[in-house]
Parts: C-alpha cells; structure tokens; sequence
C-alpha cells in the first residue's frame, strides 16, 4: 500500500524533471513538435467546437384562434441573426422592421380581423421557422360611413374642409384619428378635430391652394376604435379643389363682390337680414357654401301658420352658408337691393346675379360677411373658419407636437 501511494508522485516528478532538461539543452523549439505534438500532447491544446445552431422564436403562439389585429408579431433569433421574415395573409404581406442587430423583426402595422396569417423566418445559418395563427373576429366592425365632401367629378372651394363620419362611436379617437391621412398635391398645414363621437373634421391653417387634388386615406384595418371594435376596411377618397372663389359681403354697402383666383368677376347688389330680432340678422364672419338648391323650400323657424312673421316660399338658385337658415338667393326686390337690408337673415340679389353666383359657386368656397353686430358661430353649418388655428388644433385627440 505504502509504495502505490509513492509511484504516482515520482512518475510526476520524472516528467517535470525531463521537460527542463529539454529546455535548457536546446537552442530552440523543435520544428517537428510544434507542428506536430502528436496523440501524447498536455493540457494547453485546444480542441475546436461547432457554434450552436440559431435559435428563432415567433409570436403570437403558434395555433392562437383570437389574436387582436393591433398586436405586434415580433420574431426573434438568439446566437444569430435574421436573414428574412415573411408574414402574409391571401397573399398580402404584413410590413415590418428589423432591429439594428437583426436579431428582431417587429411589424409596423395592424392586421386584418378574423384572419388566417402564416409567419416565415430564416437565419443567416440556414436556421428556418414557421408558425400560424388567426386574429379574432370583432364583435363591432368599424369603416368609414361618409366623406364630405368627395363626390366623384366635384370640385370644391378652397375653405372645404373634410368631414369624416363613422360606423360606430369612437372611443379610442387617438388611434384612428393616427390611421386617417391627408395628402395634397400643394401641401399645407392641417388640423383634425372631432366633434363628436362618430364624427372628425380636418381643416387646414390657410385654404387650400386652388387647382390641385387632395387625397385622403383611413387606414382602418385592424385598428382599435373601441372595445370589442377593429377597423376592417380601408378607404381612399381624391378630393379636386378648384377655383379660388371667395364671395365678400358688406351689409352696409349692400354689396357683394366675387373674385376668382384673385380677380373680381362679379359685383352683386344685395339686401341682408333687416336686424330686427336677432334671427333676422345675418351672421358676419367666415362661411362657407355647403350646397345649393333650386328652387330651396323655406320656412320660418319656430313658427306656425297663422304667427305673424310666418312664410313659407319656394326660393330659386338658393345656396346655403348656414344652418340657422342663411342663403344666398334670388329675389326681385331689387328696389332694396343695394340700398336697404329688408331680408330675413339671407343675402338676397336680382334673379340674373343670383343664377350666375348659383351657377359658379363650388361647396367649400368662402362668402365673408361683415357689418353686423351677430357673429356666426364656429359650429353653425361649416363655420370652422370662425375659431383661429390654434383654438381649432385643440380638437384633436392627438398630443401636440
């Protein structure tokens, strides 16, 4: 037993004692041992090991049935990087981003509701990966119901503003207001502003230059508008602005001036409201023509048949700037026009005139009336001109910049 336990360390101590001998008797290194060291080599070699093989992880779960359309479908790669990340769905690819490493793919936009969606992902090394899944079927579908105004072949005035209605009432007015998108050929400034919970507004801060397309686009799919309330159609509307047409009304002067793209093409006599009540006194301040009609069926608000004050009249080339009821319209009165305002609250002008304003004007174009003590409010009818741009911007249910 003793000599076992004394073998070991004197076989160690021979070892040690021949590798300094090697040494110190030679003038360098052998050529042949280092290239060489053979089966008997020590603890300093190094043996070579494969990097592990990338790894992918894709979510939402694999077989999920009721994934939301908002989620993001991110697929990331531990010990490498992502070559390509493809998610579709009929066909349509979903848009998404790499990180800088490549070690992650997020998506940028939502998806569309009760949906079947594949993901496919490949590593630098080769690694693949693939997963499905479905998004949930919403119990409220949200679109676009109206936009205002888009009829195809109109052109509008250069103080159209865009009405958008919806479907359903908006609860999350931040995420769609974030889907809705204006793009004019000669851009300027703009501003959404809700007014309720079906309907938003964009204005711009200066009208719209003349002559140019205006298009407008809701992105709504697989947006969230509410609980239990996905976006499921998306709507495009191209919207043509015309003329600068700008109407300019004094009531003192009895006189109404048109210019178009800066010059004047009409001056009109006319009588306004006689401002006897205020509901006969015609609002000052920014308007804008929201349609027209002829003849226009008018009568008195809040009276009945037999009330003193009460008419009932069929009125020719009518077109509206109000909702309280304010036109401008023929009327052969001409012993008033230009000399007395007699009128209801409506801008009245010989027949002729008012069939060529009837004829030329377009819905947004603007008709400024000044000289009355009754300011329009900012939501009568299409009065949005009424509030600064700044007091119009707070509408938004987005954070300013």
């Amino acid at each position: 037993m003793e000599s076992r336990r004394l073998r070991t360390p004197l076989a160690g101590l021979a070892l040690a004692t021949s590798a300094v001998l090697v040494t110190a008797c030679s003038g360098g290194a052998d050529p042949q041992a280092s290239a060489d060291p053979g089966p008997g080599a020590g603890s300093g070699a190094v043996s070579a090991t494969a990097p592990a093989a990338t790894e992918i992880k894709i979510s939402p779960a694999k077989g999920s049935k009721t994934v939301r359309p908002n989620k993001k479908v991110v697929v990331a790669a531990s010990n490498g990087a992502l070559e390509e990340v493809t998610v579709e769905s009929g066909g349509r690819e979903l848009e998404g981003d790499f990180d800088a490493e490549r070690t992650k793919w997020s998506s940028s936009t939502p998806m569309m509701p009760d949906s079947d969606y594949t993901v496919s992902a490949r590593a630098v090394d080769g690694t693949t990966a693939t997963s499905s899944f479905k998004t949930l079927k919403p119990e409220h579908e949200l679109e676009v119901a109206d936009v205002t105004p888009a009829i195809k072949g109109e052109k509008v005035g250069v103080g159209a503003p865009i009405i958008v209605t919806f479907n359903q009432q908006i609860a999350n007015k931040a995420g769609v207001e974030k889907a809705l998108e204006v793009k004019a050929q000669k851009p300027v400034q703009g501003a959404w502003r809700w007014i309720n919970d079906t309907t938003v507004i964009y204005r711009t801060a200066k009208f719209w230059q003349p002559h140019q397309k205006v298009t407008f686009t809701a992105r709504l799919k697989g947006v969230q508008g509410g609980k239990d309330m996905y976006g499921v159609k998306d709507m495009t509307k191209v919207i043509q602005i015309g003329a600068a047409q700008i109407a300019t009304i004094d009531t003192r002067k009895h006189k109404m001036i048109v210019k178009r793209d800066g010059k004047v093409v009409q001056t009109m006599l006319i009588s306004a409201g006689n401002a006897s009540t205020r509901e006969y006194t015609t609002t000052s301040g920014v308007h804008l023509a929201m349609g027209k009609a002829n003849p226009e069926r008018m009568i008195s608000p809040g009276r009945k048949k037999g009330d003193p004050g009460y008419y009932d009249l069929m009125i020719n080339h009518a077109v509206r700037f109000s909702n309280s009821g304010e036109y401008v319209h023929a009327l052969n009165n001409v012993w008033a026009q230009g000399r007395q305002n007699v009128s209801h609250g409506c801008i009245n002008s010989r027949p002729d005139q008012a069939r060529w304003y009837y004829n030329q004007v377009q819905r947004g174009d603007v008709i400024t009336i000044r000289g009355t003590d009754r300011e329009m409010e900012w939501n009568n009818g299409w009065g949005f001109w009424q509030l600064s741009f700044k007091e119009w911007s707070k509408g938004s249910a987005l954070p300013k910049a």
